[in-house]
Formats: structure tokens, sequence, C-alpha cells
């Protein structure tokens, strides 16, 4: 993978420099718990399926421009469960407009079907890949923030595949006339963040 840990202004200008001319990003954060209210942000990830940029938060590292592109409704954002990182970035002073949501597309996909929408299982099945998920237990609010290669590949592994993920999907939604399905569910999800408010150019 071509992967970029941005801490300088320098490496963050250059990391926006190369993804804002991206039409489709995959998105991601790891943080220490589950809830934006008590639990740290410990970064950001961002990828256009070649290159892969994490924002280390846990260093004390802020977005900077990169915040442009998660506001900018002329770039689609790709999230895998996407209430769970809308809610962080948030509460960390980041806000998203246009985003598709790949946990969502496969709930509708696999309406009534008892497989799992978890991003492991999702990738699995589409791609044959194995997400290696041991390190995630690092990530507790007693870790050093300090990000080892083994922590930044694994914060990777999840958001480099979202693109292709989503191509792959909406395909399926495309073929088996879910477009309506999907864009209302993602309406749900939108009236709960009110600074979000553009339906995915995806299915528009």
């Amino acid at each position: 993978m071509n992967i970029l840990v941005a801490r300088s202004p320098e490496e963050i200008d250059f990391a926006f420099e190369k993804l804002s001319g991206a039409g489709v990003i995959g998105c991601d954060t790891e943080t220490s718990g589950l809830g934006s209210r008590y639990a740290r942000l410990f970064s950001v990830q961002f990828s256009d399926g070649e290159f892969n940029v994490l924002v280390p938060m846990s260093e004390c590292v802020t977005l900077g421009k990169l915040a442009e592109i998660l506001e900018n409704p002329n770039i689609l954002k790709i999230f895998h469960n996407a209430k769970f990182d809308l809610e962080f970035l948030r509460a960390n002073g980041y806000f998203v407009r246009n985003f598709f949501d790949t946990m969502i597309a496969e709930k509708v996909l696999t309406k009534g079907a008892t497989q799992s929408a978890s991003l492991a299982e999702t990738l699995y099945r589409y791609f044959a890949v194995d997400l290696e998920k041991s390190h995630r237990k690092a990530f507790t609010k007693n870790w050093d923030g300090i990000w080892t290669r083994e922590l930044v590949n694994y914060a990777l592994s999840d958001v480099v595949y979202l693109p292709e993920l989503m191509r792959e999907q909406l395909q399926w939604i495309e073929k088996l006339g879910l477009q309506d399905v999907y864009t209302e569910q993602i309406a749900k999800l939108d009236a709960q963040f009110l600074t979000i408010g553009d339906k995915p150019d995806a299915l528009s």
C-alpha cells in the first residue's frame, strides 16, 4: 500500500493535494471506545483506493486542510457504519457532507438473510479478504498513542477497500432495484446530523 502518516502541516497539505481531486474517498476512524461523549478520537484515515493517509490525532495532530475534504459536497466519502464515525468527527469539530455507508448498503442488500454486515465479513464475501482484527485491542484509554507500523497497517486495512466495495454494492443495488430503499435509509441518518444534507452523488 502507498501509505502516508501525515504528522506535519506539509504532509497534511501534500495529502490534501493528492486526495482533493478524487471523486470518491474511503474514510474511517480509530477511537478509544464506542461513545463519542467519553471516548477519544485517535485517528482519521483516508483512501482513494491507491493513496492511503492516516492522521494520528493521538499525537495531537489536527486534520488541517483535510477537513475540507470531509466538508466538500463534490467528494463522496465512504464509511462503514457512518453513524459511529460521524459522531466522533462532529464531537471533534469536523463535519461531513455527502457520504455513502457500506454497512447500510449491505443491510439493504441482505435484508431477511442471516449474513453479518460487519466490515470483516462483508469484505470476505466480496473480495475473499481476511481482515486481521487482533490489533484493535491496542486502542484503549491507556494506549500510549504511538503509531507503530503494525497499527498503521491495521487502521488502513479497513479503509483501503471501501471505494471498490461501494462500487460492487451499487451494482447490486441497481440490479435489484433497491436505490430508493438505500436512499431512504441514508436520509434517516442524514436527519441526525443537521450539517450533513446532501443526497449521495452515487445514487443521484
